[in-house]
């Protein structure tokens, strides 16, 4: 495993237990970008970076019983506190890599990802990635519950110019990962990038 890896698993292994209390309110934003994501009954979505899994009802609300639901994270902790919280009853939960994926080419129509791209060590390699297990036309959705400028307060440091999570640069990296963003928010109550699977 790389240093990148053990370097996530070490910081989200530390804040598995808690991380639900740190951040109640999130629900409603969850559940609010997960709708623009346009999900319809019966449809397959990955939950790439799950964590404990908040997304997760959501995502099966929106596909319904017929629907899959899968939830994929590095970190067995998270994992388990997602169990915990009784989160493995919507989707099934998979301990694996972002950048690897163990899931058939094409197999998904959507990717939903919060709070996911500031960890990815290789953004453009693991969005191709995740473009490789969406169908032709698919969509991703980067979310975060907080925008780039609260998220930079809460964690005492200034937004820079190469934030990849910059309207230009995520729009770039996007594109070259072969995805094409769509619509793009980011505000002090939640940051929501969409794209669409290119042929």
């Amino acid at each position: 495993m790389s240093d990148d890896h053990t370097h996530v698993q070490e910081f989200f292994t530390a804040r598995a237990a808690d991380w639900d209390s740190r951040f109640p309110d999130d629900g409603p934003a969850y559940a609010a970008a997960i709708a623009e994501l346009g999900l319809r009954e019966g449809d397959r979505v990955l939950d790439a970076g799950c964590g404990t899994g908040r997304a997760l009802p959501p995502l099966r609300a929106a596909v319904g019983a017929p629907g899959i639901v899968v939830g994929a994270d590095l970190t067995w902790a998270m994992l388990e506190a997602a169990v915990r919280a009784g989160r493995d009853q919507e989707g099934l939960l998979l301990l694996a890599d972002v950048g690897a994926l163990p899931l058939v080419s094409g197999s998904f129509d959507a990717v939903f990802a919060a709070g996911l791209i500031a960890h990815l060590p290789h953004p453009s390699e693991n969005l191709s990635e995740l473009r490789r297990v969406v169908r032709p036309g698919g969509t991703l959705a980067l979310f975060h519950p907080i925008g780039r400028a609260a998220l930079a307060a809460r964690q005492g440091r200034q937004i820079t110019p190469d934030d990849l999570r910059s309207e230009p640069n995520l729009r770039s990296l996007l594109s070259r990962s072969g995805w094409r963003m769509t619509s793009y928010v980011d505000e002090d109550a939640r940051f929501l990038a969409l794209a669409v699977r290119e042929d």
